[in-house]
């Protein structure tokens, strides 16, 4: 493997635990296999949780990535502990939901991103954030999130 695009990895096919902290978690990135094509990426988080930075109760979302690689992947191991690591993190869900795009464009440098928390209600209303870099490279098709509104979301 050391030869591969996957050498770099610390994480991928190893034990161990999310970090402590969203700031703490490390986001591993891959060389882009197919850089000059323009195709679409979906990570789907179905049970997201963090916390509510005043009431400390659980909060949960489904979370939908899509983004159009430049010249790095991000791996998806990496990418699921780093979800992972908000599980004690206080926050709203606006912070959450756009922190997580901000970083991922910052450190991956996408040609694209889209990413959408559809969150569970808090006080009985549901809460949608969509953060997205701008519009698709023109050909490129991308699919619907295909997250209905809340109704009982499954």
């Amino acid at each position: 493997m050391a030869n591969s695009i996957y050498g770099e990895l610390e994480q991928l096919g190893k034990t161990g635990g999310a970090a402590q902290t969203p700031e703490e978690a490390i986001l591993e990135y891959v060389k882009n296999p197919r850089p000059d094509s323009d195709y679409v990426v979906r990570f789907t988080c179905p049970e997201f949780t963090s916390l509510c930075p005043v009431t400390g109760q659980p909060d949960f979302a489904h979370l939908v990535l899509d983004y159009i690689p430049g010249e790095t992947l991000v791996e998806s191991k990496s990418l699921k502990l780093f979800f992972q690591s908000f599980r004690n993190h206080q926050a709203f869900h606006e912070d959450c939901t756009v922190g997580i795009g901000e970083r991922l464009v910052k450190e991956m440098a996408p040609k694209w991103l889209r990413f959408a928390g559809y969150w569970y209600p808090r006080g009985g209303i549901p809460i949608d954030v969509f953060y997205q870099t701008g519009a698709a490279p023109e050909g490129v098709w991308v699919p619907e999130q295909a997250v209905p509104t809340y109704r009982g979301r499954g």
